[in-house]
């Protein structure tokens, strides 16, 4: 039974001497000898199905030197339906790994397999577990010091964790559950390190939309308020702040992300499906990330992508033949170099341009360069070795027409990208980081090299932990020297690697199935082409034209990247925001009018409900049929005060009666026809000689009567008067009196 324990890989022999002592079975030729020193199981080469998941949620130090004492704690999870008994958990050690491809075959190797898992080391060292109930879980730790692990020539060994056991079904002891990691063994610094250049990327997603305030500070309107939660403290914009200062980095910033912080530092409001916007509460959150990451970036290389991180691969795949689409992105360049100065106060590098996932093509280059960059990072499963080397050349490689290609290393880029949020897997990543990184630099090259990681652009906050673990494990510098990402591109490139640009047809179909669409650049153009007919008639047109120009690049932004929806709707409430502002400068509707006689004054008015005035504009207004009604002049200049109306006045001639349709529409300076166009009806009224003369008659016909009417009230008057001169003479004179008197009254009344 020992025996059995010892063929599968029980045997408390050091490694070296496992394989000593089957290389004399081996040479010895005799069976017997042979059953004594080596019988192999009957499954020694298939996998052993694993009753245990064993994890291994933590290993320090990450890379040993000799003095040290190795410390792997971890837990066993009995999957299996049985009690497993006289258990132990050991450590295993095989030989150097002979290369990188050894280590990506090994780890992705599972399960137990004599013969090729190497035995456990002094048993003294495992830790003993009398029972582990079905379904239940156990921590341990394992303590043994380095030197106990008679590791020999530098390089990276495989570490292999077990749990060893027997159950009712299986009452001899077996390997019921492994799990590998590596261990980089270079205790003394080496003479020949390879520099390497971390890029740190802070980006995130677009928050801001067009919108602003009427204020002075034009207060900018977002989406949501989401990003606050990546600012704050255990954030992932936070984390990667926090852990990045202290690292040997080149940060890699999205100068739009700087910006929208920035507006939240100065007051912004959030979009509200309710209603209007309201007032953001994560003024301070703002300031304090903004904070330190000025204070973290001090000293250190900033590499600025252009504004919004422009997805290269869709507008060199469907956005180039799109008239004006290119043209964004050279002030999205300087927009960049600008953003990092005034927010960060530190210089920037604007020569670097980033294709999603490092794949080229040559369209791609050609994009990439068109904003003035001279280096394209790109990644080696993209620009891939032919294998002739032997060995992996440095990242610098030269593609033609002045450009470099800094080629990323594509393991060393992607170990991070899975879930991190296990402390096992976490574990595994940065140990794999670590022994690739050092297999890179064991390589058989007399050359100094430079190396290059590019991780995922916007890492979770488990992945950043991970990735700056594995940057604290390589600070010992024994293998690695840090490099900024300017002294990668510009090391010295190997002339024997490959330099020859893939062809369009090799561009990953997965990624391509991610781009944006040729709809999508179409769309903002013909927002573009809405913004420079709108544009030209303000008085101040940076309100617009800046916000503006910076959406139109958010709207370009690798980020919208497996969200197609979301990025649709953005661009269409873009559009939908502009053409609102448009339509707040527009010729008043107007209802129909009547015009009495040969010429009259007809209004016609303009309003503007901007906040600024509006200038260089053209009212014309237009009779479908002049030889009824046309005008003596039919255009007028307008300008309008902001939110103010201007009332324009055509004067119109009318030859003949009935109505005539008039359409009344605004242009720009330059004929452009700017909002809708206005109809109403003008009826036309044609007064003749004839009708005059009868008017005048009627009016004559009046005077006469009524001068007849006042003779003949004259006439009364006189009659009553002679009728009273006949009374007595005491009547007479009483009378006399009052005739003055009632002549006087009698005038009176006739006034």
């Amino acid at each position: 039974m020992a025996e059995a324990a010892d063929n599968q890989g029980a045997s408390p022999a050091p490694a070296r001497r496992r394989w000593l002592r089957r290389a004399i079975v081996l040479l010895s030729g005799t069976p017997v000898l042979a059953a004594l020193i080596y019988s192999p199981a009957p499954r020694a080469e298939a996998a052993q199905a694993s009753a245990v998941d064993v994890q291994l949620t933590s290993m320090a130090p990450s890379a040993p030197v000799k003095n040290d004492t190795l410390t792997i704690r971890g837990t066993v999870l009995n999957t299996g339906a049985e009690t497993i008994t006289d258990a132990h958990v050991g450590l295993r050690v095989g030989p150097a790994l002979s290369d990188r491809s050894s280590i990506d075959e090994a780890a992705e190797r599972t399960g137990f397999r004599a013969g090729a898992d190497p035995g456990e080391i002094d048993p003294a060292f495992a830790v003993k577990i009398a029972s582990l109930p079905s379904k239940v879980s156990q921590e341990f730790t394992l303590t043994v010091p380095v030197n106990k692990l008679e590791l020999d020539k530098d390089g990276v060994y495989q570490l292999g964790v077990s749990l060893s056991g027997v159950t009712d079904s299986r009452p001899s002891e077996q390997v019921m559950g492994i799990k590998r990691t590596f261990l980089p063994w270079q205790p003394e610094a080496a003479a020949k390190r390879s520099q390497l250049t971390y890029a740190w990327p802070l980006i995130s997603t677009t928050r801001v939309t067009a919108e602003t305030g009427s204020d002075e500070l034009q207060t900018p309107v977002f989406l949501d308020d989401s990003l606050a939660d990546e600012l704050r403290p255990g954030g992932r914009l936070e984390q990667m702040v926090t852990l990045g200062k202290d690292l040997p980095i080149t940060w890699v910033i999205d100068p739009d992300l700087l910006y929208t912080v920035d507006a939240m530092t100065k007051g912004y409001r959030v979009r509200n499906p309710g209603g209007k916007p309201v007032q953001g509460k994560s003024k301070a959150v703002a300031e304090q990330w903004l904070n330190s990451l000025e204070a973290a970036v001090q000293g250190k290389k900033v590499v600025a992508l252009p504004f919004a991180d422009p997805d290269l691969a869709s507008l060199a795949h469907h956005g180039k033949d799109v008239s004006g689409t290119l043209g964004q992105l050279r002030p999205a360049t300087d927009k960049a170099k600008q953003a990092v100065e005034t927010v960060l106060h530190v210089p920037a590098s604007t020569d670097f341009s980033w294709p999603v996932d490092g794949a080229i093509d040559p369209s791609i280059v050609n994009v990439a360069t068109s904003a003035g960059a001279h280096n394209v990072l790109t990644r080696s499963d993209s620009l891939v070795e032919s294998g002739a080397l032997g060995y992996t050349p440095s990242a610098a490689r030269p593609i033609g027409a002045g450009t470099t290609a800094v080629v990323a290393d594509a393991d060393l880029s992607t170990a991070f990208e899975g879930g991190m949020l296990n402390a096992g897997t976490s574990t595994l990543a940065v140990q794999r980081f670590l022994a690739h990184s050092l297999a890179l630099n064991l390589q058989k090259t007399d050359e100094p090299r430079s190396f290059v990681v590019a991780p995922q652009r916007m890492p979770s906050v488990s992945q950043v932990q991970s990735m700056a673990e594995a940057l604290r494990g390589l600070q010992a510098g024994r293998w690695t020297q840090p490099a900024d990402l300017e002294a990668a591109a510009a090391a010295k490139p190997d002339p024997g690697a490959t330099t020859q640009v893939p062809g369009a047809g090799q561009y990953p179909e997965a990624l391509g199935k991610h781009e944006l669409p040729v709809t999508a650049f179409e769309k903002i153009r013909t927002t573009q082409n809405a913004l420079d007919r709108f544009k030209v008639i303000l008085a101040a047109p940076d309100r617009v034209e800046i916000p503006f120009g910076n959406t139109t690049n958010r709207e370009m932004s690798a980020s919208w990247r497996g969200r197609p929806e979301e990025s649709r709707v953005y661009r269409d409430q873009v559009q939908d925001y502009l053409i609102g502002l448009t339509e707040k400068v527009k010729v008043v509707p107007k209802s129909d009018a009547t015009l009495s006689g040969h010429s009259a004054t007809i209004p016609v008015s303009v309003q503007n409900s901007l906040v600024q005035d509006v200038h260089d504009l053209v009212l014309r207004v237009k009779s479908t049929n002049k030889t009824r009604l046309m005008f003596s002049q039919d255009e007028q200049q307008v300008t309008v005060q902001g939110d103010h109306t201007q009332t324009v006045k055509f004067t119109a001639n009318a030859s003949a009666s009935g109505p005539v349709e008039v359409t009344a529409q605004l242009f720009t300076k330059d004929g452009a026809p700017y909002g809708k166009e206005r109809r109403f009806t003008v009826e036309a009224t044609e007064i003749t000689p004839t009708v005059m003369l009868v008017i005048a008659g009627g009016v004559l016909l009046l005077v006469l009567s009524g001068i007849k009417m006042y003779a003949s009230r004259k006439r009364v008057a006189a009659r009553a008067a002679a009728e009273e001169s006949t009374q007595p003479s005491d009547e007479s004179a009483d009378t006399g009196v009052q005739s003055t008197e009632g002549s006087g009254t009698g005038e009176t009344v006739d006034r």
